[in-house]
């Protein structure tokens, strides 16, 4: 998806990948075959390139700051910055220490620290893997130590949280340039499924403006703080009493961003690449009052052509994005989007969308007619 926007501004764009059929590979003009964790192909990939930028948070610290440390190549975001994506620990201690609203956290290192943590929050704790996990992955609610014994002999350190009574989970996406020109996106509200981003809606419904610029300026904060180059997602909860919590960190452009593609003056995919490569951000203005965002997430259907046209004919304002994936159930296999006024009538034809996508049109001679009025299984 950075593709497309690269081609506009004339950036010539190498990927890294690990397979030929993986989504990027697909459709890039350079393709290099290479394990983001393998030293010498991202040090290839690096060679051939002025400015070295991620679609995930996994290559090793060590590589990076190698390539850093020999000076030929920027690397945006930097290792230093980078880390506070890649260690919830790390992240958590830094946010602390600057002072920024966190959930009560503890380091875990052994069964005795899990057990006094579990007294202290009441009883019941959210206890996650520091490294790799995403999209609920990594990630356990429990109420007794030794259902993370096994996470803890494997990792030796865990991270665990008080369980946040949150009314709902917000994100703040912010840009920045090397030289800390910054700008925000409007904050919006984010669903899940199964710990997977589902929908989005934007602005987030029902937070006044002065919530919006106090949600924007701790995210804009926090990018100067750690030094981000590039996109950066700050996850949130949202409390009852309306105070916010930092959940997680995202250095690159992110699911719960996806709506900027069709719904702001610049998506946050052009956005990312205008700050790596230090040029002039993009107005962030939203294209319409409300603009909301509905994951595909794999069902019933293997084959997603049918649906997509179903779904197109119905509702021809539908903008409609693929990631060329195969089917397999709960994955992420593309994102619808649409732009009105009324977010829950905008959320109402997404989801028609989404269902007649994921799980195939009628069949029979009711076909047209059903989609066509919007009745979709």
């Amino acid at each position: 998806m950075m593709l497309g926007p690269a081609i506009e501004l004339g950036l010539t764009t190498p990927v890294l990948a690990t397979d030929p059929a993986e989504s990027a590979a697909q459709v890039a003009a350079q393709v290099r075959l290479g394990r983001h964790d393998d030293q010498e192909a991202v040090q290839a990939l690096a060679a051939a390139v002025d400015v070295l930028t991620f679609d995930h948070e996994h290559v090793p610290a060590a590589i990076l700051q190698d390539l850093e440390a020999r000076g030929e190549t920027a690397v945006r975001p930097g290792p230093s910055a980078l880390v506070h994506a890649q260690d919830k620990l790390v992240m958590r201690e830094r946010l602390t220490a600057l002072g920024h609203p966190c959930p009560r956290w503890w380091r875990i290192t052994s069964a005795q620290d899990l057990a006094d943590a579990l007294a202290e929050a009441g009883g019941r704790l959210v206890v996650k893997t520091p490294r790799g996990g995403y999209d609920a992955h990594g990630v356990r609610i429990i109420e007794d130590a030794p259902e993370a014994q096994d996470w803890l002999a494997e990792h030796g350190e865990l991270l665990a949280e008080e369980l946040v009574p949150f009314t709902r989970e917000l994100s703040a996406q912010v840009a920045r340039r090397p030289g800390g020109e910054a700008m925000a996106y409007p904050v919006v509200q984010s669903v899940q499924k199964d710990g997977v981003c589902y929908e989005v809606v934007a602005p987030a419904p029902g937070l006044d403006a002065a919530a919006q610029q106090r949600i924007q300026e701790l995210a804009l904060t926090i990018a100067e703080d750690l030094g981000v180059t590039g996109m950066l997602a700050v996850e949130l909860f949202e409390t009852a009493d309306g105070e916010v919590l930092v959940n997680e960190l995202a250095m690159r452009p992110h699911n719960t961003g996806h709506w900027s593609m069709d719904g702001a003056v610049t998506g946050q995919f052009e956005q990312h690449l205008r700050a790596v490569a230090d040029l002039p951000l993009g107005s962030t203005t939203p294209l319409a009052p409300v603009c909301v965002m509905v994951n595909l997430l794999g069902g019933s259907a293997e084959d997603l052509a049918p649906g997509a046209q179903a779904a197109l004919a119905a509702d021809p304002a539908l903008k409609l994005h693929l990631y060329g994936k195969s089917v397999r159930p709960g994955r992420k296999l593309g994102h619808v989007t649409l732009l009105g006024d009324d977010a829950e009538q905008l959320l109402e034809r997404a989801h028609r969308a989404e269902r007649l996508i994921i799980d195939g049109p009628l069949t029979g001679a009711e076909t047209t007619d059903a989609v066509l009025q919007g009745d979709a299984r």
